[in-house]
Order: C-alpha cells, then sequence, then structure tokens
C-alpha cells in the first residue's frame, strides 16, 4: 500500500492493525470481506486525495489481494466465528463498534474539525450507523450492510443495534444528522434493511440505489463499482465534514 503508514490501535482487550494517509478531517473506511482489497484501497485513495485524512483498519484478511473463492471463505469464517462481529443476533451492536468508536474519538481528539465520517462495506456497513451513537460522527455511510445475515424475516430488517443504540441513532437523526445508504436494489444480503431504515431516520435516510443487472451485484463501491455512487459519497463527505 504505497504512501500509506501503519501502526496498532488498541482499545479494551481489542488490537487492530490500521493504515492511515492523507491530510483533512477524518474519515474511517471500514473495508468489506475478503480485506482490503485493491478495489478498496482505490476506493480510499480517492478519498484522500479530495482532501482528508483516510484511517483503515483491517480486521479480517490482508492488504493488497485480490478476492478469490478460497480467500473470501477464510474471511467469511473468521467473521462467522470471531467474538467481535455478531453474524446472526437479533438486536445486538457488534462488540468491534465499540473499538471503532474508541478510534474515531482517538482521531478526532488529534486532528478536530466538524467530526468525523465513517464508511462501512458488506459485513461493516452496518458498524458506521452504530459509530453514530457518538456525536462526532457526523457523516455516517453504509454500503450493503449486510450484518445480521439476513437469514429469515427478522435478520433480514435488523439493523444491528441493540435497543438503546437504535434510540440514540434515531435521536440522532431527529436532530439533523444525515446518513447516506447504498445497495443494489437485487442485493438480497442487504435484506430488508433499507425498508427499515427509512421507517428509522425518516428524511435523514439518504439512499442511494442501483439497480442489479446481475446476481452477484453487491459491491457498489469496489467490485462492482458504480462511479456514480462513489462520487455520492464524496460529495456527502464534502457537504458534513469540510
Amino acid at each position: 500500500m504505497i504512501g500509506w503508514s501503519r501502526s496498532e490501535f488498541s482499545a479494551g482487550e481489542v488490537t487492530h492493525e490500521v493504515f492511515r494517509k492523507g491530510n483533512g478531517p477524518v474519515v474511517i473506511i471500514v473495508h468489506e470481506i475478503p480485506g482490503i482489497t485493491p478495489a478498496v484501497e482505490r476506493f480510499a485513495n480517492e478519498v484522500v486525495d479530495v482532501g482528508f485524512t483516510v484511517v483503515m483498519p483491517l480486521l479480517v484478511g490482508t492488504t493488497g489481494a485480490a478476492p478469490s473463492s478460497k480467500y473470501i471463505a477464510s474471511s467469511m469464517l473468521k467473521v462467522c466465528i470471531s467474538r467481535e462481529f455478531t453474524t446472526m443476533a437479533v438486536g445486538q451492536t457488534s462488540p468491534v463498534v465499540s473499538w471503532l468508536r474508541a478510534l474515531a474519538k482517538q482521531l478526532h481528539n488529534e486532528l478536530g474539525g466538524k467530526g468525523v465520517g465513517a464508511i462501512g462495506m458488506c459485513f461493516s456497513g452496518g458498524f458506521a450507523l452504530g459509530m453514530m451513537v457518538d456525536d462526532i460522527v457526523v457523516a455516517p455511510v453504509l454500503s450493503q450492510p449486510s450484518l445480521p445475515f439476513a437469514v429469515g424475516v427478522k435478520r433480514s430488517a435488523d439493523l444491528g443495534l441493540s435497543p438503546q443504540d437504535v434510540t440514540r441513532v434515531a435521536q440522532r437523526a431527529s436532530e439533523g444528522c444525515q446518513v447516506l445508504g447504498l445497495r443494489f436494489t437485487g442485493d438480497k444480503l442487504v435484506g430488508t434493511r433499507f425498508a427499515e431504515l427509512r421507517k428509522l431516520l425518516g428524511d435523514s435516510f439518504i439512499a442511494v440505489e442501483f439497480e442489479s443487472t446481475k446476481k452477484l451485484d453487491h459491491a457498489v463501491l469496489t467490485e462492482q463499482r458504480q462511479e456514480l455512487g462513489v462520487q455520492r459519497v464524496i460529495e456527502f463527505l464534502k457537504l458534513e465534514l469540510l
């Protein structure tokens, strides 16, 4: 990863590698399965180039490797068995969100500014919503949020938040914090969450949706990249953070 500095960040008993690049307000980008792929890095570099400090934690997988069936399966297994992620449970906030919130606070204390942007994708898509519990997260982006895995009606609709966090997120939305969401309309991994987000957030939820052309359309900002989606994210970050 050319130009990215590597360090580690610890909160509680959890430590992850983090990669950092750029100057300006902070945007935390949480990669999708299987890891920080070339397509994820490409997107992150574009966010850097428009004037942001981008920080990418490495939660599973590695850096620089392109997706493959074996790599995806290996990362998926870690997500399924790790205590950091809630893959099937309804009405719970994943423990890793607490770690991400601590990372956001540390970065905001260091760099200041209007607040922090948070972008989640795929299994991490809903994490940005959980981070919104803190006032400093002012630009949450949910791209194809896929946890808990959409098996059954309840899990398909679940936003991956505890009841207390649902209440807090709704309060922040009522106070004017907008949430940007992106998905392909035929993406079954997203379930019915966009309908639930509309109910919870009302006019504060901005949905950017693309018609599916293939059964495997999923990764809006990376592997099945939609240029309009990328630009809408960048515009949203500029509006809220610059």
